[in-house]
């Protein structure tokens, strides 16, 4: 099925599947009268289409449920995590909300206490065996598992424009010679090569994460994201000056601009090339209508072909509720094939279970589902893959870099932050 097709028909799938979920339902999917808080940063186009759907699915299966979507803007979740933890620390957390898998910001509120292992619940709904290993060991502490994922992105893709590639003879770019190869041409024909926001402070540490990959393998890469390895090395010196030359060929407002405009100028013909998680798969076809191939193409960003950037959504039970029913049964349709089928399509992204159907996605996701199971799995700087405190000195100095360019300072900033926030 063409993800178009799914688009016009999700809110008619959603209410098929509420429908065949409920008149199968058990005994528990009985009326609640309690309410149920679900917090993200969830408000753009795709994703927002995609949590109402997912909340369609719940209501039909739990009636009587009032649910609230408290999303809260700001790219990649800055806001709304600085609301979270407000909440947190006073004692009124969310029925539950949005972290991503690794061992960033979900193992800070697992070692905070504040997350309720789901172990009985993974076992009663059978997902030992739905969801694939490798992504469980991501949601698990010292043998307790502590969130259930919703969606699959890839963080390491080059998003591109066909139309201005067929017409200059351009090869998508899958190594960093080819990459300058293309934005040379580009550049000579008055394109902007590479089209980059940085509003949120984020989009620029993605780049640099998926450039760092490239340029060291994912093998150093991991040493390095789990304090095996100097930040201090010649790698790092190496991605950040291949870094610093991608930079010369980017627009010069991406400070002003966030991530969805800068997908927009290569849609538009505007630019030639956007580095961006597979979210933006959801904004050139939700809010801009493109189709896979013909409005926008793809290629794993240079020198990462074979491995997979992991950024998973995924949501848990806070230790600290009242009333833990209502979020343990949208924990339940979160996890579901049902729910999953409606909400990924819509979003942009693919479930990760492994019984997910290929045939409800395009051509891009069912690309990056075979990717996903096939490739070597890596964790993404600034979507979870650290400790926070590493990641918000890590976008700090990325913030001075793109400024300054200055690579050693960069590298000796990079340092300084994996001995003050220690990684392994």
């Amino acid at each position: 099925m063409k993800l178009a097709n799914v688009l016009k028909a999700g809110s008619a799938l959603a209410v098929a599947l509420s429908l065949t979920a409920a008149s199968a339902a058990p005994a528990a999917f009985a009326a609640q009268s309690s309410d149920l808080q679900i917090f993200s940063w969830w408000t753009g186009v795709a994703s927002s289409k995609a949590l109402r759907s997912m909340i369609g699915v719940f209501n039909h299966e739990y009636r009587g449920v009032k649910v609230t979507n408290e999303a809260v803007a700001g790219g990649a979740g800055s806001n709304a995590k600085a609301v979270l933890a407000s909440r947190m620390e006073a004692g009124n957390p969310p029925g539950t909300f949005q972290v991503h898998a690794g061992g960033g910001s979900l193992l800070s509120w697992v070692q905070a206490g504040d997350m309720q292992p789901l172990n009985a619940l993974y076992q009663s709904q059978g997902w030992y065996k739905v969801f694939p290993k490798s992504l469980l060991n991501l949601l698990t502490v010292k043998g307790k598992i502590y969130a259930v994922p919703v969606d699959m992105q890839r963080g390491n893709v080059t998003w591109y424009n066909p139309g201005l590639f067929k017409k200059y003879h351009l090869a998508p770019p899958t190594t960093f010679p080819v990459f300058f190869k293309d934005a040379a041409v580009l550049k000579s024909h008055g394109v902007t090569p590479l089209a980059l926001a940085n509003h949120g402070n984020w989009e620029a540490t993605l780049l640099f994460s998926d450039v760092l990959l490239g340029a060291v393998g994912p093998a150093k890469y991991d040493q390095l994201l789990t304090g095996k390895a100097s930040w201090n090395s010649p790698g790092v010196k190496e991605a950040a000056n291949l870094f610093n030359r991608m930079m010369s060929y980017t627009n010069s407002d991406y400070s002003a601009l966030h991530w969805q405009q800068a997908d927009q100028l290569v849609a538009e013909g505007k630019a030639g090339m956007n580095v961006m998680g597979d979210w933006a798969q959801g904004y050139f076809t939700t809010a801009l209508h493109k189709k896979p191939g013909v409005g926008f193409g793809w290629a794993p960003t240079p020198g990462t072909k074979g491995t997979f950037g992991v950024v998973s959504d995924v949501f848990g039970l806070p230790s600290k509720l009242k009333d833990k029913t209502p979020t343990l049964n949208f924990l339940k349709v979160l996890g579901s094939k049902q729910g999953q089928d409606v909400f990924n399509p819509l979003k942009g992204t693919f479930s990760p279970r492994l019984d997910a159907n290929p045939k409800l996605y395009d051509a891009y996701s069912q690309a990056a589902m075979k990717s996903f199971k096939r490739d070597r799995l890596v964790l993404v700087i600034g979507q979870g893959a650290v400790n926070p405190g590493f990641t918000n000195s890590f976008n700090n100095a990325m913030e001075i870099f793109v400024t300054n360019h200055n690579v050693s300072q960069f590298v000796s900033a990079l340092t300084s932050a994996a001995q003050s926030n220690p990684l392994s």
